[in-house]
């Protein structure tokens, strides 16, 4: 399989559109102004409020809305933290005050938050939630800083190895290596990544980790709250550091700095692959030359066709995504209805699976697939959706079909959903209607090309446009849209325009002249 990562910078945001064999599966949108509360992002906070009632408390880590931390998300090495933070200051030589930390004081598993915290107390917090609709960040005081090989624990002892790593001497090996360069007061779990890498490397990477931990120390001695200590990597370098590998084709940038940021980061974590970096330098946009505006445009509407003419109406509520599988035209072709439900739920988790990754939907999903009476096709459903989630870095859980036909699927949330607008402001009503994006219009004649085809079984009429789609289909004599519409469908289409007719309106005629009801 084929990636190829597209990244299209402008003034306000950089847009990052993963593609595999050419297929939009994931799109990521990063701001280039204004202040943003990322997950991964380290602050010294500020206690604003306890909650004894739920264990928890509001911290101020300078967002309009206050922050929120349950008593078990403070982490059992809190105490370390807790000290470093309130007893930091210039005149500490830092480091030695650092290591003379006692780390092996847990925190109780059972203990009460006003115990521990107090209103105005400084407390180091990582983001593990953004905010969302009206709730605040979620945090955490269990700091962690990721890198591609591994990720580092401050105050912490311990060195962990990925349980994909499965090869014990290789285990083994990682294992003593970290513990001879891992300095005192630091803890490492090592990622899948690792696996088979050279000692240089990883020690570059470690001492790259910590020198970032270490360098926030300044700003915890201030004791200036709120602030940020330090972010998170970009979400450019987030997905170069969580999915490169040998599958990657080309990293494409439009930006000649974001090119060389990349280039760089590249060039440090993975040498071999610098050489798929590369500058976009064509005229037209970078989305529109790669696909990704259409795909865009096709995958983030109300309503996504998939195979067949069977579609899915995906619909946003704040606690809850539904997904209503409709089999649309599909014709059944001889199989019985039971074969042909199967069939168009099996198409449809394919498309499912892929929305999920791609919107970012978090919190419970709730597919309503097709009703079937067969035990068996039920359990190869649900067998088929978990085998499409299984690469979903987000961690989940599918269960099975309920008696009603629905699959309920929890998925980690870390961010709001990703929504787009991919309607536009018709151009005969001067804005008072909104119609379907105008980049997909032959798609649409093409569904019911298939239709009339195939379900109607008339295999010549007349196909009535606006003028200037009339243009855009017959273009090209040999290799036009019209061409390619009558050898897929074995059928002859006579194209006509007709200006009264509004742009993306169309109608069909059979060879009597008389319309073809589209219902």
């Amino acid at each position: 399989m084929e990636k190829d990562l597209i990244i299209d910078v402008n003034s306000t945001e950089i847009t990052i559109a993963l593609l595999e064999d050419h297929r939009l599966v994931e799109l990521n949108k990063e701001k280039n102004e204004g202040r943003s509360f990322t997950v991964g992002d380290v602050h010294l906070g500020k206690v604003r409020k306890l909650i004894p009632s739920l264990n928890a408390a509001f911290i101020d880590i300078g967002d309009k809305k206050d922050a929120f931390v349950h008593y078990l998300d403070l982490g059992l090495n809190f105490t370390a933290f807790d000290t470093f933070a309130r007893q930091l200051n210039p005149n500490r030589d830092f480091l030695t005050f650092y290591r003379s930390i006692d780390i092996h004081s847990i925190l109780e598993k059972e203990g009460k938050i006003e115990n521990v915290l107090k209103p105005g107390q400084p407390i180091i917090v990582q983001i593990v939630k953004e905010p969302i609709s009206t709730k605040g960040s979620r945090l955490t005081s269990e700091i962690s800083i990721a890198g591609r090989n591994m990720v580092l624990l401050p105050f912490g002892d311990k060195v962990s190895i990925s349980q994909k790593i499965t090869e014990k001497a290789e285990k083994q090996r990682l294992e003593r290596l970290m513990y001879s360069i891992l300095p005192p007061s630091y803890g490492v779990i090592i990622r899948t990544a690792a696996e088979g890498k050279k000692a240089a490397v990883l020690d570059l990477e470690l001492k790259m980790l910590i020198n970032k931990w270490e360098e926030s120390w300044k700003k915890i001695a201030t004791q200036q709250t709120p602030q940020l200590l330090f972010r998170e990597s970009s979400k450019t370098t987030t997905v170069l550091r969580d999915l490169l590998n040998e599958s990657f084709s080309n990293i494409i940038v439009n930006d000649e700095q974001i090119y060389s940021e990349v280039k760089d980061y590249v060039s440090m974590i993975s040498p071999e692959f610098e050489k798929i970096v590369k500058l976009y330098k064509g005229n037209e946009p970078i989305f529109d030359h790669y696909d990704v505006t259409r795909q865009i445009k096709s995958a983030f509407g109300k309503v996504v066709p998939i195979k067949q003419g069977a579609y899915l109406v995906i619909e946003h509520t704040e606690a809850l995504h539904v997904i209503d599988v409709n089999s649309g035209t599909r014709v059944k072709t001889g199989k019985d209805q039971e074969q042909n439900a199967f069939d168009v739920n099996c198409n449809a988790a394919e498309e499912v699976a892929r929305q999920i990754k791609l919107r970012d939907m978090g919190g419970i999903v709730i597919v309503d697939f097709i009703d079937m009476d067969s035990n068996e096709h039920r359990a190869q459903l649900l067998k088929h959706m978990q085998e499409l989630m299984q690469n979903d870095r987000a961690r989940h859980n599918i269960l099975p079909l309920t008696k009603f036909g629905l699959m309920q699927i929890t998925r980690q949330r870390t961010k709001p959903a990703t929504e787009l607008d991919t309607q536009e402001t018709c151009p005969c009503c001067g804005g008072s209607g909104k119609i379907s994006s105008s980049i997909l219009v032959d798609e649409t004649i093409e569904r019911q090309i298939a239709y009339v085809v195939q379900e109607k079984k008339i295999n010549s009429f007349t196909l009535i446009v606006n003028p200037l789609v009339e243009a855009y289909v017959t273009k090209g004599i040999f290799n036009s849209i019209e061409k390619r519409w009558e050898k897929k469908y074995k059928c002859s289409i006579r194209i006509e325009a007709n200006a009264n007719l509004p742009l993306l309106s169309f109608e069909f005629l059979d060879k009597k002249g008389e319309k073809i009801d589209l219902k």
